[in-house]
């Protein structure tokens, strides 16, 4: 799988979410955050700060999904990565 130009293929991390305090948030909770935790399965051929196996934070109303041999993906662009880790 080879994405072009500025597209990143990633796949969603879920990620079990508490409050400083220690309680754990509701799946309904979690949705109300503007950002998702992805990691990077392949990055686009003009994308150059992003690498392959990054974790990044993304915008959750960037890309779209797809399955390729029964596995889920989300393609998003570079410009809807917020954080690398």
């Amino acid at each position: 799988m080879k994405p072009i130009g500025k597209y990143i293929v990633i796949q969603q991390v879920q990620e079990e979410l508490k409050t400083q305090s220690g309680i754990l948030l509701s799946n309904e909770d979690a949705a109300n955050f503007r950002y998702k935790k992805g990691s990077v399965v392949k990055a686009g051929t003009d994308v150059s700060v992003i690498n392959d196996g990054d974790t990044i934070y993304y915008d959750k109303a960037a890309g779209h999904t797809m399955f390729v041999k029964d596995t889920q993906y989300t393609v998003i662009l570079e410009r809807d990565v917020v954080v690398v880790l």
